[in-house]
């Protein structure tokens, strides 16, 4: 077993990475990503969270979440959207009673700064297009991306060519 330690920060930004078992592409249509989408909108009726920027590709998604001032606990939060996911897309369990939709673990990073978030967020928007799903962000209809742009966060053009931001990042 690793020695990981998750960086729990109360009020915390946080970049993360989930991806499905085997990498199967399970997102791959309009009716599994609102899957996705209804268990986001349950917990964070609950457990409230921002999220800043989000994509769902086939088999993984990368998205960046502000927690509240006082609140780190966004495992729970995850753990919570997974099984959600999870009930209404597979009926077949492991040995350990576990759907095999998901990796059991997720990837963090703790956002450091504006530069950090600023890099993270055209990570994920430009995601699609490094994976070759699309050829610039706007096109991927699963991605935050228009609410940035209407946010005047980017320009609708933005990513059109690979960014030199993204130079070295990897995240999956």
């Amino acid at each position: 077993m690793s020695s990981y330690r998750r960086a729990y920060l109360p009020g915390g930004i946080y970049f993360f990475t989930v991806v499905t078992f085997n990498r199967v592409p399970v997102f791959t249509d309009e009716h599994r990503v609102e899957i996705l989408r209804q268990a986001f909108r349950k917990v964070m009726a609950t457990r409230p969270f921002e999220i800043d920027a989000m994509v769902i590709l086939p088999d993984h998604l990368h998205c960046i979440w502000r927690m509240l001032e006082g609140d780190a606990d966004y495992s729970s939060r995850w753990r919570e959207i997974k099984k959600a996911v999870s009930r209404q897309i597979s009926a077949t369990t492991n040995a350990r009673n576990e759907r095999m939709v998901w990796q059991r673990r997720f990837w963090e990073h703790a956002i450091r700064d504006e530069e950090d978030w600023r890099r993270h967020m055209d990570y994920i928007h430009y995601n699609p297009v490094k994976h070759g799903l699309a050829s610039r962000p706007g096109e991927w209809a699963w991605s935050s991306f228009g609410n940035a742009v209407r946010k005047e966060w980017y320009e609708k053009s933005w990513g059109a060519s690979e960014s030199t931001i993204l130079a070295g990042m990897e995240r999956e």
